[in-house]
């Protein structure tokens, strides 16, 4: 089984999880994890599962303006944020934009990082980017997920490790080729 795992990242965070999300996958699937920013259509065209995630940004998946300021941010004399290579390129919100319909029903799954506290709050861009995998013909394997950031932009303990099983319990919940259920 191949899995692809697509994601956006600003400072870094959005990235581990994306990792952590491969390696847990990798038991059970040929895993490739790829910036949107180089994910083309043959990135994911023999996919068997694809994972897509990107950072929670005013609410919702990240847009032109709020990368900008993103960037801004960690331009700020004396910040500790790094901006990731790709951060400028391509977001993920361009990239939904740009799928087609899936030619067969692909399984999918989409999760975000934010603030920790209530997502009443700080939004999450993960409902968003399911609505839009579902939208393009995916059936989604899992309930969006959500991975958690201090107010310093650090990914709280934990997060990563929680990722990695997260990856293992969808590769587990696709390996079954008669369940779509929920892995929550």
């Amino acid at each position: 089984m191949r899995a692809v795992v697509i994601y956006e990242s600003m400072y870094g965070n959005t990235r581990q999880i994306a990792e952590a999300v491969g390696s847990g996958l990798s038991g059970e699937c040929d895993v490739a994890v790829v910036p949107v920013a180089e994910a083309g259509r043959t990135v994911i065209s023999d996919a068997d599962l694809l994972v897509v995630g990107g950072p929670t940004h005013v609410h919702g998946i990240a847009k032109p303006s709020t990368r900008r300021a993103a960037a801004k941010a960690a331009d700020e004399p004396g910040g500790s944020l790094r901006l990731e290579p790709d951060a400028l390129k391509t977001g993920l919100r361009e990239w939904l934009d740009s799928l087609g319909k899936s030619k067969v029903h692909a399984r999918a799954a989409a999760f975000d990082t934010r603030l920790d506290g209530p997502a009443l709050f700080t939004g999450r861009a993960s409902k968003a980017v399911g609505r839009a995998l579902r939208h393009h013909g995916y059936d989604l394997v899992a309930e969006p997920e959500s991975f958690l950031v201090t107010k310093q932009n650090r990914l709280l303990p934990q997060e990563r490790e929680r990722a990695a099983s997260w990856g293992a319990r969808l590769a587990a919940a696709c390996a079954d080729a008669g369940s779509i259920t929920s892995v929550n």
